[in-house]
């Protein structure tokens, strides 16, 4: 009488770990393919392809031009914005289709992108496997893909008419929505993982416990920070201006009248290019800080458990990042080293996403002459 509902739970527990570790596989999946665009978008970016499209046909656009007349009436569109006459001016028509294959490529994985979650998400939803507390989040996802589309049009468009490449501003809410859009993926396929009571320390282990949750979160806001940071360097070339470290302009800290010459005061913190690469360098040496200090202090609290070596792997990603940061700068932004430094950027930012959803979920034992309270690390 007592061993069948046992069994039931029993079934229905591996049941239900059964769909949430159907549902994280997807979720990781869909990350990887964020992960790929982005790098690809970086490449677009860095090879000025960006604008190669003229058009935004979300469904005929699926397609590249099928034929010689189609090819040349796509170059022809390209021909009459004020990049191809400012920078590419007697591009061949073999040239126009290398720029064009790296935007058809990014535009693509965005639509891949938008089926691969809404498809199963569907199916997920229809068989009953996602649980309600679950639903919220995951639609919300999915509205931050629609809108990242919408976005990513409104970039491109900056660039069609007036200028030679798309708004700073624009480019670095396009990257860094993708980038949110990436952690909300990883944290959440993260945070369905099964947990395990850890053992721990009782002394000051509340305390303790919420600065390393702090802590974490606050690194992964900074990197999501300094991703908006890089985009407006790259967006206003600051990266071939000033290659010189660690001096910037032929000092430790330049001049405020060269910081700050632009009015309204604001302007300067978004369109000057000095103050721009000097806030990207100023707040990776906090990152750097902050990321060491972070895995001294989890390896001095932690005894076992996720959050001993994410904080490791962590703080020694954005060591190799500073590095690989300074060399994309002394070297004059070389394409191979520029793509490695985002893609360094994307593995660190994982990484962080892990490490932070790790860090909050955990539970922590902590053991009293009356028994043992659990409490979250």
């Amino acid at each position: 009488m007592v061993r069948a509902p046992r069994e039931q739970r029993s079934m229905m527990t591996a049941t239900r770990e059964f769909h949430n570790r159907a549902i994280r596989l997807w979720l990781y999946a869909v990350a990887a393919l964020v992960l790929a665009m982005v790098l690809v978008g970086g490449a677009t970016r860095l090879t000025e392809s960006g604008l190669s499209i003229t058009e935004w046909k979300p469904v005929l656009g699926t397609l590249p031009p099928l034929g010689e007349s189609g090819w040349q009436a796509e170059f022809e569109k390209y021909r009459a914005i004020p990049q191809y006459r400012a920078l590419n001016a007697g591009m061949s028509l073999e040239q126009f289709k290398t720029i064009y294959w790296w935007e058809w490529a990014h535009r693509l994985l965005g639509r891949l992108i938008g089926v691969a979650f809404l498809l199963p998400f569907l199916w997920f939803l229809w068989r009953g496997w996602v649980e309600p507390a679950l639903r919220g989040p995951l639609w919300f996802i999915f509205g931050l893909g629609a809108l990242q589309g919408g976005v990513g049009w409104w970039m491109v468009a900056s660039g069609l008419a007036d200028r030679v490449e798309v708004s700073q501003y624009r480019l670095a809410t396009h990257l860094v929505l993708a980038c949110v859009i990436y952690v909300a993926l990883i944290w959440t396929a993260q945070r369905l993982h099964e947990r395990r009571d850890l053992p721990g320390a009782p002394a000051e282990e509340g305390r303790a416990a919420a600065r390393r949750r702090f802590t974490a979160i606050g690194l992964l806001v900074l990197l999501l920070a300094q991703m908006y940071l890089g985009a407006l360097v790259a967006g206003l070339r600051a990266g071939y201006i000033y290659n010189t470290w660690p001096l910037i302009d032929g000092a430790w800290v330049p001049r405020a009248s060269a910081l700050f010459f632009d009015t309204p005061l604001w302007r300067n913190f978004f369109e000057n290019a000095l103050t721009v690469q000097f806030d990207h360098r100023m707040l990776a040496y906090v990152i750097f800080i902050l990321a060491l200090w972070h895995a001294l202090d989890v390896a001095s609290s932690v005894n076992s458990g996720p959050a001993r070596p994410g904080a490791f792997v962590l703080a020694a990603g954005v060591v190799l990042q500073v590095a690989l940061g300074i060399a994309t700068l002394l070297l004059q932004v070389p394409l191979a080293v520029a793509l490695a430094h985002q893609g360094l950027a994307m593995l660190v930012l994982t990484a962080a996403a892990v490490h932070a959803a790790n860090v909050v979920g955990t539970r922590v034992n902590t053991r009293s002459p009356d028994g043992v309270v659990a409490m979250p690390s």
